[in-house]
């Protein structure tokens, strides 16, 4: 049994990201996984890093949530659109939040280079896109994935990260979205 902690990272509530979290947790929990399901914007919690990496930002009681379900589990799951080429800003904030304590803490300690404190957790991006999925690797070279993979999962330890992207989700129709959704549903099945 994996515990995973499936993140919906965009500020509109009944999203269809939202709904592919649900599916992943619904087969995560149906194949006999733990999941922790939270979507962002029904958090509360200041999206900013006041203070940069200089001093710990205390977290809020949803982060605490959060950040502990993150340290828990063993595979992590990310859902968020692309826009205007990155992920939203409440995802990148959100991120910045829940890994500030940790990171400091090895600052401090005087750890060396290696900032490896999540080793030994997996993790799978879902992105959806309003262009085609195969455009946004070849044209804008994944910029927002490469981002979540090599600088802020890969920086922190998390291997391997895997991808799923929907594109053209705006001319999908509710066929193909609920395609979608059951594939999703599957990777939550299989954890991964």
């Amino acid at each position: 049994m994996a515990k995973i902690a499936v993140i919906v990272g965009t500020p509109l509530k009944d999203s269809y990201c939202e709904a592919l979290g649900r599916a992943y947790q619904r087969g995560a929990e149906s194949g006999g996984h733990q999941a922790w399901l939270f979507v962002l914007g029904e958090m509360q919690f200041d999206a900013v890093l006041r203070e940069g990496y200089r001093r710990e930002q205390p977290l809020e009681p949803d982060l605490i949530a959060a950040r502990d379900a993150f340290k828990a589990a063993d595979h992590l799951v990310f859902v968020f659109p692309l826009w205007c080429g990155d992920m939203p800003a409440i995802m990148k904030g959100f991120l910045e939040r829940i890994l500030q304590p940790d990171l400091l803490a090895f600052q401090k300690s005087g750890g060396g280079a290696n900032w490896k404190v999540y080793a030994g957790k997996s993790a799978r991006i879902v992105m959806t896109m309003g262009m085609p999925g195969w455009f946004y690797r070849w044209y804008f070279g994944a910029h927002a994935l490469k981002l979540m993979k090599r600088n802020i999962l890969g920086f922190v330890g998390i291997k391997p990260v895997r991808s799923t992207i929907f594109g053209m989700i705006e001319a999908a129709g509710d066929d193909k979205r609920h395609v979608w959704l059951r594939e999703v549903e599957a990777m939550g099945h299989a954890a991964e």
